[in-house]
C-alpha cells in the first residue's frame, strides 16, 4: 500500500441505511477487520483504510450504494460500533462522524487519551489541522460534513473525511495516513477521493512549496488592497483553458459514474469471473462441512470469495468496486437486493474462521486465503456469465436468498421458484 493512491469521483446521494442493513454491516465490518488485523496486523489494517480504491470496496462489500458518496458514512459508523467492543483487545478507536459528530471528534480524543495514556490534547490539534488543511489549504469547492479519525494505542491514526459540494450533486472523499508522515502542509494526504473539478488549487503538494514562500513573502511587502488588484489583472488577461504545468505527476483516478446500476462496463469479467470459478473448485473441499449445513449453499461461497479478496487482496485488485457488490449486493436493489441469509452465512463463517484461529486452528482462515489465491490464478482462463446475466440471476433467485432491499422484502420469482443459499 502507498500513501497516495489517487482519487474518485463520488456522487453524492441521500437516504439513510435500514436498521436491517446497519446492524450486520457492524458485524461484518468489525469480523473482518478482525481477519485483518490477525493476518496482517494493525498497522496494515491503517494502510487499508487509508487507500479510497480499497475502502469504496470494503464498503461495496457490505451491501451498500457500491459507487456512492454514503459508503464513507456507512462504514466509518459501522466501525465505530462494531471495533468499540474489541477495542480493548485490539488498540483501535473511530472516533468522529458525520454533522455534529465531527466536532465532537477533539473530546473523544482527549477521552481515548485518559484511557490509554496517549496524548488526547495532541490528537485533538490533530484532528482540528487536518480538517483545516482541506477546508483552506486544498480549495477544491467542496465543504467538509463528515470527519472520521481511528486512532490507534501506539499513536498512529487515520483520517477519513468527506466534503459536498450541493450545485453539483457530488463529494470528495480526503485519506489521510499518519505513517510516514512528515509535514502537515507538504504532500500529506495518502490520496483525496472526488469528482474532478477543473484545476485545483492545493497549496499542500510539494510542488506548491515556492507558492507558499511567496506569499508569505507578499502578505509581508504589499498591502492588501495591491494584492487584490494584482490578481484581478491577472485574472482578467489569463487565457481561457490554459493548460497545466507539464511533467507534472498525476495521479490514478477512479471515476465513479452517476448512474445507479450495475452495468458490464463498471466490473472486470474475469476477475468475477475467477471468484466464481474459485468457488466452485475450492469449495466442496475446504468447505465441505458448511456445505452440508440446510440453506448454506455454493452462493455463500461466492460471497466468501469476494470477502477473501478485500482481506487479502492488492491495492490493484480494487479498480473495480462493483464487483463487490456481487458479494451481498446492495440496499437499493443495484446490482440486487441484499441476500440476507447468504450475509448472515458469511458473517457465521467468518466469525467462527476468527474464533478457531484465536484457539490455535487457523483451518477456515486459512481456507479463505486459499479461496483468494485460487480466485486471481483462475481468472486467467476462467469463463462464466455476462455481468448482466449475473445480475439477472441474482434477482430470479433473490426470494430464496432472503432478498431485502429499502422497498421492503423480495418477492417470489413469476414461476415461484425459490433457490437455497
Amino acid at each position: 500500500m502507498t500513501r497516495r493512491t489517487g482519487s474518485a469521483d463520488l456522487p453524492l446521494h441521500g437516504g439513510r441505511v435500514p436498521p436491517w442493513l446497519a446492524e450486520r454491516m457492524t458485524r461484518l465490518g468489525a469480523v473482518m477487520c478482525e481477519a485483518i488485523v490477525h493476518h496482517y496486523g494493525r498497522d496494515e489494517l491503517l494502510r487499508r483504510l487509508a487507500h479510497p480504491f480499497w475502502f469504496q470496496s470494503f464498503g461495496a462489500v457490505m451491501g451498500m450504494d457500491w459507487h456512492s458518496s454514503g459508503i464513507t458514512t456507512s462504514v466509518l459508523g459501522a466501525l465505530k460500533r462494531g471495533l468499540a467492543p474489541l477495542s480493548g483487545e485490539f488498540g483501535l478507536h473511530v472516533c468522529g462522524g458525520r454533522g455534529k459528530h465531527s466536532r465532537q471528534t477533539p473530546a473523544e480524543l482527549i477521552a481515548i487519551g485518559a484511557r490509554t495514556g496517549l496524548d488526547g490534547e495532541a490528537l485533538g490539534r490533530t484532528s482540528r489541522l487536518v480538517a483545516k488543511v482541506d477546508t483552506a489549504a486544498v480549495q477544491d469547492g467542496f465543504d467538509l460534513y463528515l470527519h472520521g479519525f481511528i486512532v490507534a494505542d501506539d499513536g498512529k491514526w487515520v483520517v477519513v473525511q468527506q466534503g459536498m459540494n450541493g450545485e453539483r450533486k457530488q463529494a470528495r472523499r480526503y485519506h489521510w495516513l499518519s505513517e510516514g508522515l512528515t509535514s502537515f502542509v507538504d504532500a500529506p494526504h495518502a490520496a483525496i477521493d472526488g469528482p474532478g473539478q477543473g484545476e485545483i488549487l492545493n497549496l499542500t503538494d510539494a510542488r506548491a512549496a515556492p507558492s507558499r514562500s511567496a506569499q508569505l513573502d507578499l502578505l509581508r511587502t504589499l498591502p492588501p488592497e495591491t494584492i487584490a488588484r494584482e490578481y484581478a489583472r491577472a485574472f482578467a488577461n489569463a487565457p481561457a483553458g490554459a493548460p497545466a504545468v507539464d511533467g507534472q505527476p498525476t495521479l490514478p483516478h477512479l471515476v465513479m459514474p452517476d448512474h445507479h446500476d450495475v452495468r458490464a462496463e463498471d466490473v472486470v469479467a474475469r476477475r468475477l469471473h475467477g471468484g466464481f470459478a474459485a468457488a466452485a473448485e475450492r469449495g466442496p473441499e475446504d468447505f465441505a462441512d458448511l456445505l452440508q449445513v440446510p440453506g448454506v449453499g455454493a452462493r455463500t461461497v461466492r460471497a466468501l470469495a469476494l470477502v477473501a479478496e478485500v482481506m487479502h487482496g492488492a491495492p490493484c485488485r480494487f479498480s473495480d468496486p462493483a464487483r463487490f457488490a456481487f458479494a451481498h449486493g446492495g440496499k437499493d436493489r443495484h446490482p440486487f437486493p441484499v441476500p440476507l441469509r447468504v450475509y448472515d452465512q458469511t458473517i457465521g463463517v467468518l466469525k467462527a474462521a476468527i474464533q478457531g484461529a484465536k484457539l490455535g486452528r487457523e483451518e477456515q482462515l486459512d481456507a479463505l486465503r486459499r479461496l483468494d489465491q485460487q480466485a486471481r490464478r483462475l481468472e486467467r482462463e476462467a469463463a462464466g456469465p455476462s455481468v448482466d446475466a449475473a445480475i439477472a440471476e441474482e434477482r430470479r433467485a433473490s426470494h430464496g436468498y432472503g432478498g431485502h432491499s429499502i422497498f421492503g422484502p423480495e418477492p417470489p420469482p413469476a414461476d415461484a421458484l425459490t433457490t437455497a443459499g
